[in-house]
């Protein structure tokens, strides 16, 4: 396993719901603080600047921390634990899957039920099962058992899945690569700008609570006050079965992509070219994606005081806001690539043009 596989296997498996962000915040501080100043705002973000040859403009990288999982919302009599939504969840991948509760008390594994279907009706059978009817089973058996091993309402719950190198050698199985591969590229990016002189400031902010209405961006950038921002994300990867390329054009190991729509944000058109015009450079392929159901960090942090040209570069992934999510190294490598030589071009002469 090589360092950047260790770097995704270790980001990936470190748990951080949103608003629950320490465990992967501490990690993500260590891999942060050789490589720049790193401050802490107060709602737990984490700012890494990185010094070039210009005090600016202040380059701003967004990859949030947070995970999408579930609270615990209350525990019933019977010892079975129903649960809050903390993220978008789509009700069909969670039957059956493996949780963790975590609690005052340490880790407690369980796994999310519903009614058999052997006990419903054939009316029922084939309808989705809504969240609102699951339940966390840890084994027990009354709600004072679950009591005792420390579940109370309010803890967090994150998914149980491992880090998974599949059998093509550079595929990679794992949780959270929404967006724990975002927080990757930026360390990988940031460790290259160690040996590589950059004509200003950078500021890598690993974001919090993105996935409950992009809160963390929201006061990351005033600790920045960033000249442009570029939010490194997942993107979602439509080549599988009944995906349309109208839909979602992204595939998995043909490059990175680069958001020219979602719902909250239009990017920057000048910083939209100068991505495109670098790629063909410098030989990376780059995909021209778009997501009419989502938003990213982009969304409070190009509409920051009187504006901040603002992109999003993504890699593909399949699966996303499931226990298992696929990405594909080479996307990966190629996105780091890329931002490396865009931070390398925005002096304070681009940056200025980016707004005329």
């Amino acid at each position: 396993m090589d360092k950047t596989t260790a770097l995704l296997k270790s980001l990936t498996e470190a748990h951080g719901v949103p608003g629950y962000e320490a465990p992967v915040r501490a990690l993500t501080r260590k891999y942060l603080e050789p490589l720049g100043d790193v401050s802490q705002d107060r709602l737990g973000n984490l700012i890494c600047r990185k010094q070039g040859s210009a005090e600016a403009p202040r380059v701003m990288l967004a990859a949030h921390m947070d995970e999408v999982g579930f609270m615990v919302k209350q525990i019933t009599k019977e010892g079975f634990i129903k649960f809050l939504p903390l993220g978008g969840w789509f009700d069909q991948v969670l039957l059956g899957q493996r949780v963790i509760v975590k609690t005052g008390k340490g880790d407690v594994v369980g796994m999310i039920g519903a009614k058999p279907p052997h006990l419903l009706p054939p009316e029922e059978r084939n309808k989705v099962v809504q969240k609102k009817d699951m339940y966390i089973d840890i084994g027990a058996t009354s709600k004072g058992e679950v009591e005792e091993a420390g579940v109370r309402p309010g803890d967090p719950v994150v998914p149980r899945a491992d880090f998974v190198v599949l059998a093509n050698g550079r595929s990679y199985l794992s949780k959270a690569f929404d967006d724990r591969v975002g927080v990757a590229v930026m360390v990988r990016a940031l460790e290259a700008l160690q040996e590589t002189a950059h004509p200003n400031a950078v500021y890598g902010v690993a974001t919090v609570q993105e996935e409950v209405g992009v809160r963390g961006a929201k006061t990351g950038m005033w600790s920045v006050e960033p000249d442009v921002a570029i939010v490194l994300e997942s993107d979602i990867a439509g080549d599988v079965p009944g995906v349309q390329p109208d839909q979602a054009p992204a595939k998995m190991g043909k490059g990175p992509s680069l958001l020219i729509y979602d719902r909250s944000m239009i990017p920057n058109l000048a910083l939209r070219d100068l991505f495109l015009e670098t790629a063909k450079e410098i030989g990376v392929p780059l995909q021209i994606s778009f997501v009419e159901g989502g938003a990213t960090d982009g969304a409070v942090i190009h509409l920051h005081r009187t504006g901040v040209p603002t992109i999003v570069l993504s890699v593909p992934a399949r699966h996303i806001h499931s226990h298992s999510a696929i990405i594909h190294r080479d996307d990966f490598d190629q996105a780091v690539q890329l931002l490396v030589a865009v931070l390398q071009r925005l002096d304070a002469e681009t940056v200025a043009a980016l707004s005329r």
